[in-house]
């Protein structure tokens, strides 16, 4: 079984065409190397970028950069022959390390832990540090004349890397083999016929009979090719004999741009083919299982897609339209009774295996095994007392899952949360997550079409089993929001690390909207709001002329840092006076907006959601907001005491957004202009201290650099000042 998850996009691409590629640098990071002369390196889970390089103007990238576990470092060629090598440390290209081959290069291969291996155009092939030991060294030529290189990837036979690469000359296509240490070479024929067209994209797959090559043909055909590497002795010319691996839906005209991927053993990934005989739309994404030549999931690209793929780390990346798609999958073994959901264990001694539950049945109401199995294990002897203990526990036997399921759609609320302690006490099963993903649909559903059932206890019991995400039940938060369930939306919250942007921004509009009234009445984890909010009683005049200098901020703001606002703008008078500033909100409302500050986004998807806020609800948050930065600021120490409170970054972020979003509006908005001054002259008065830091900084490290003058005497006072 396959299943692709909910896609996300890592970058917009800049040329809005394909890539120069992808590559794997290190856990959860790849190379995005752009046909616009630059390379970025981003962190997948966090969408974001960690470093940029360009080219010159002048200058293009030939092939993909690279990036070698061995040394840390990023290697990448441009204008065929140039080679460029950097870490991450380094800032501007044009300053690290640059070679010049004498012949071009095609592509850059790297192996984890091997040396990087070097394919030129012409078929030779060089070790990097080898190459780099000699630039201008002679490159043999392999291939003949109008030869041409289609394809090229590595892998490691007995431990040493081999490359191979595909040639076409004439619509006759060869494989070579090439390997360093011995230095063999190995060529191969493929056999194709005109009834299959022309070869589109190859892969490499490792499978337990050797090393296979896979080919994806214009007719949508995928043939599959064992190779035979023997490597101790050269070989004349060898034909490669194929067979049909799988044939794809036929289309009305043959496929230009496709892409194949091997997932595992028994599943590949297709992209630029239909996956249906009904579908027209070419440019789909689809997953197969080669074992039974079934389709397992496919995913269309509307906005049409460049025939590029590739796998790493358990995600897809496809660039399509004008972004790169970052897509999850998962694969499990594959056999017919697992499929048709029948797999039997044959010991009786071990444990039975649960059988394999799927999305289709569970949406069409078909119910799984009982939730409690028989044990095949011998009963041993007990005592009368074990036994009278056993017959009172029978009377009390927790229900099936039958049971359950059908008390959901008929049971009122108490009986659900009564049996759902028994169910969540004997759940223990490796598809979990998916029978309380059912529960949790079921209940969800029900509240939809039955107003007056609501069981509040039993979906904060569900979210409390952490098996839940957005993704399983995306309609529990829109319910919760329709209840106005605040205790369970700030759990969920809390619990879903994959709430999207539009449903994080509805939930801040509906707790900005909130009344101090209605939320006295419910039930919201505090944590510890209240170690930073304070409710003080209306300072005395003595108290007013003090003033409080810590960490360089100052209550009290310089005259030269005033901007010209009115005077008696309610925004900023704790600045004048003195006064310690007011949280705007209560303890409960700043409890579900710290919810929002921690929340997990991407700026691009947030950003325009943000705009739907009214002025009073973006003034409100932003005046939340800047009581939680003055009260970070107040102190030595840059977070405040607690769990569950935003530090001082995301609270800054959230301020860019929020201003971002709605500038134009609040600068035209006379209750927002007060505001907006006070963070403006507190920021300066911020930097003003920082900028005298870096001085004393400066003049500290000046100081360490003066030698020490030798003392004449046994005793000496030396006098420094610093002006």
């Amino acid at each position: 079984m396959a299943r692709l998850f909910e896609e996300f996009a890592l970058c917009s691409l800049q040329s809005g065409g394909p890539v120069n590629g992808v590559r794997p640098a290190g856990p959860d990071r790849v190379i995005v190397t752009q046909a616009d002369r630059t390379i970025t390196i981003y962190k997948v889970s966090d969408q974001k970028p960690l470093g940029s390089w360009t080219v010159k103007q002048t200058q293009k990238i030939s092939c993909p950069a690279v990036y070698s576990s061995q040394t840390g470092e990023y290697v990448v060629v441009h204008d065929h022959k140039v080679l460029r090598i950097w870490k991450d440390e380094d800032v501007n290209l044009e300053k690290t390390f640059k070679a010049t081959s004498a012949a071009d290069i095609y592509q850059i291969h790297t192996l984890p832990d091997t040396e990087p291996l070097v394919l030129f155009e012409r078929g030779g092939v060089r070790q990097l540090d080898a190459l780099l030991s000699a630039p201008q060294q002679e490159i043999e030529c392999i291939l003949s004349n109008d030869e041409v290189i289609r394809w090229s990837d590595t892998l490691l036979e007995a431990g040493s890397p081999v490359l191979l690469f595909v040639t076409e000359k004439d619509g006759m296509f060869q494989l070579y083999a090439q390997k360093l240490n011995p230095n063999v070479q190995h060529t191969f024929k493929l056999d194709s016929t005109e009834e299959n067209g022309h070869p589109l994209s190859f892969v490499l797959s490792l499978e337990q009979a050797g090393t296979v090559l896979m080919c994806l043909y214009s007719s949508g055909c995928i043939y599959k090719m064992q190779l035979s590497l023997n490597l101790n002795s050269a070989e004349k010319e060898q034909v490669l004999p194929q067979s049909l691996l799988l044939k794809l839906p036929s289309c009305d005209a043959s496929l230009d741009r496709a892409a194949v991927l091997v997932l595992d053993e028994t599943h590949i990934a297709v992209l630029g083919a239909p996956h249906s005989l009904q579908c027209t739309v070419k440019d789909s994404l689809s997953v197969w299982n080669t074992r039974f030549q079934t389709l397992q999931a496919w995913k269309e690209f509307p906005d049409g897609s460049c025939g590029q793929l590739w796998c790493y780390s358990g995600k897809l990346f496809v660039p399509h339209g004008k972004v790169l798609t970052v897509i999850p999958f998962t694969c499990e073994t594959s056999s017919l009774a697992a499929v048709l959901g029948k797999l039997k264990q044959p010991n009786p001694t071990v444990k039975a295996i649960s059988t394999v539950l799927n999305w289709n049945a569970m949406l069409n109401d078909q119910q799984p095994d009982e939730l409690q199995q028989t044990s095949t294990e011998p009963e041993p002897r007990r005592n009368l007392r074990s036994r009278r203990s056993q017959i009172v526990s029978t009377q009390s036997q927790p229900v099936s899952l039958d049971q359950f399921l059908s008390e959901i759609k008929t049971g009122t609320k108490e009986t659900i949360d009564n049996e759902l302690e028994h169910v969540l006490s004997n759940l223990q099963r490796p598809n979990a997550q998916l029978l309380i993903a059912q529960f949790a649909a079921m209940l969800v559903s029900r509240c939809k079409t039955q107003v007056t059932f609501y069981p509040q206890n039993v979906l904060v019991k569900l979210v409390q089993t952490r098996m839940l995400s957005y993704s399983l039940c995306p309609d529990l938060v829109a319910v919760a929001l329709d209840k106005a369930d605040y205790s369970l939306l700030q759990l969920c919250l809390r619990q879903f690390p994959d709430i999207p942007e539009a449903v994080t921004c509805a939930c801040l509009k509906f707790f900005l909207s909130a009344n101090d009234s209605d939320l006295q009445k419910i039930i919201v984890d505090l944590g510890s709001v209240a170690s930073y909010i304070e409710f003080d009683p209306i300072p005395s005049k003595a108290e007013e002329k003090m003033e409080i200098v810590e960490n360089g901020f100052s209550s009290v703001l310089l005259e030269e840092d005033s901007c010209d606002v009115p005077a008696g703008m309610p925004a900023h008078e704790p600045a004048k006076t003195g006064m310690k500033p007011k949280c705007p909100v209560g303890l409960k409302k700043a409890a579900l907006l710290n919810e929002i500050l921690l929340s997990s986004y991407s700026e691009a998807f947030l950003l325009p959601h943000l705009k739907d806020l009214s002025v009073p609800q973006v003034v409100l948050f932003l005046q939340y907001m800047q009581y939680l930065y003055v009260k970070h600021c107040e102190t030595v120490y840059t977070n405040l005491p607690g769990d569950k409170i935003p530090t001082v970054s995301q609270v800054l972020d959230w301020i860019s957004l929020l201003l971002d979003a709605h500038f134009t509006v609040l600068v035209m908005t006379t209750e927002a202009r007060g505001l907006l001054a006070h963070l403006h002259r507190f920021i300066r008065s911020q930097v003003k201290f920082y900028s005298e830091l870096s001085k004393i900084e400066g003049s500290l490290e000046k100081l360490q650099e003066v030698k020490p003058q030798k003392s004449d005497g046994l005793y000496s006072i030396e006098v420094i000042e610093i002006f």
